[in-house]
C-alpha cells in the first residue's frame, strides 16, 4: 500500500507540475531570479501557501497512518509532503520573467507544513484549524485578467474574496471545562479594495486598499461522533472549509457585524 501511495502521489505530483508549465507560465522559461514580493496582496497570497501546504500535510498524514507505518514517519511523510509539491512550482517560477523565486513564499510554505508537524508533536492532536472561505467580490470584473474572468478563476485568483481562519475550541485546551470539542471561535484575515499586488498601485486605480479582521464561531466537523466511517471521512474532508456564520468585522472603518459571512 505504502508503495502505491508513493507511486500515485508521483504521478499526481508531476502530472501537475506538467500542467501548471504548460498553462499557467504565458512566457517561456528564462534566466532563474528572485524576487521579494512579501509586501504584495497585503499578504494575503503567503496565508494562501501555508493554508495550502497544511492541508497537503494533513490529507497525506491521514492517507499514511492507513498503511500502518509509524507515526513518526506518517508525521514526517506528510509534512515533507506540504513542502515538497509546492517546491517545484517556486523553482518554475523563479525560471519565469513574470514572476521569479519568491523566498517568502517557501518561508509560508515550510511554516503550514510545520503548524500540523508541531501541534502533533506538541499535543498528539490538532487543536487549531487553519480554514479557508471565499465570497464573491465586484472587483473580480475591474480587472478580470487579474482577479479572473469567470467564477472558478475568482475563487482562485481575486484575494479580495479570500478569508483565511484559525478555529480552535476552547475544550481541547481545557479538558475539564465541559465545552463542546466541536464548537469553536474563529479568527480570521481577509482584505479589501486590492486591484493590483501592489498597494500603491491600487491606490493610483481610485481604490483604497485596507485589512479586514473577522471573529466569528465554527464547528470541527472531525470532533462530530459518528459510527459510519463514510460519515467521519465527509467531516475529515470539509474541515478544510469555515462554515458559513455570524462574524464580526473589524477594519479601519471601524466594527460591523455580519449575519452570514462566508
Amino acid at each position: 500500500m505504502l508503495r502505491g501511495i508513493f507511486a500515485v502521489q508521483s504521478a499526481l505530483y508531476l502530472g501537475t507540475i506538467y500542467g501548471l508549465s504548460k498553462s499557467w507560465y504565458k512566457n517561456p522559461l528564462t534566466k532563474f531570479s528572485i524576487k521579494d514580493d512579501t509586501h504584495e496582496w497585503l499578504q494575503m497570497d503567503k496565508l494562501g501557501h501555508v493554508y495550502t501546504s497544511y492541508q497537503i500535510a494533513r490529507h497525506t498524514a491521514a492517507i499514511y497512518r492507513k498503511t500502518g507505518i509509524s507515526k513518526k514517519q506518517m508525521l514526517i511523510y506528510g509534512a515533507i509532503s506540504g513542502v515538497i509539491f509546492q517546491t517545484p512550482i517556486e523553482i518554475l517560477d523563479g525560471f519565469s520573467p513574470d514572476y521569479g523565486f519568491s523566498p517568502g513564499d517557501m518561508v509560508a510554505n515550510v511554516t503550514g507544513s510545520a503548524i500540523y508537524l508541531g501541534q502533533i508533536a506538541l499535543w498528539d492532536e490538532v487543536r487549531i484549524q487553519p480554514k479557508f472561505s471565499f465570497h464573491y467580490t465586484s472587483l473580480s470584473r475591474v480587472r478580470p485578467e487579474l482577479l479572473g474572468s469567470s467564477r472558478t478563476e475568482s475563487w482562485l485568483k481575486d484575494y479580495n474574496g479570500q478569508t483565511y481562519w484559525l478555529s480552535f475550541s476552547p475544550g481541547s485546551f481545557f479538558k475539564g471545562s465541559g465545552w463542546p470539542l466541536w464548537l469553536c471561535f474563529s479568527a480570521g484575515y481577509g482584505m479589501h479594495n486590492m486591484v493590483s499586488a501592489e498597494k500603491s498601485r491600487s491606490i493610483e486605480m481610485g481604490y483604497i486598499p485596507y485589512r479586514q479582521y473577522y471573529l466569528s464561531l465554527d464547528i470541527d466537523m472531525t470532533k462530530i461522533k459518528s459510527r459510519k466511517k463514510f460519515v467521519r471521512t465527509i467531516g475529515f474532508l470539509v474541515n478544510s472549509i469555515k462554515i458559513p456564520a455570524p462574524s464580526l468585522q473589524f477594519s479601519k472603518k471601524g466594527v460591523s457585524f455580519k449575519p452570514f459571512y462566508f
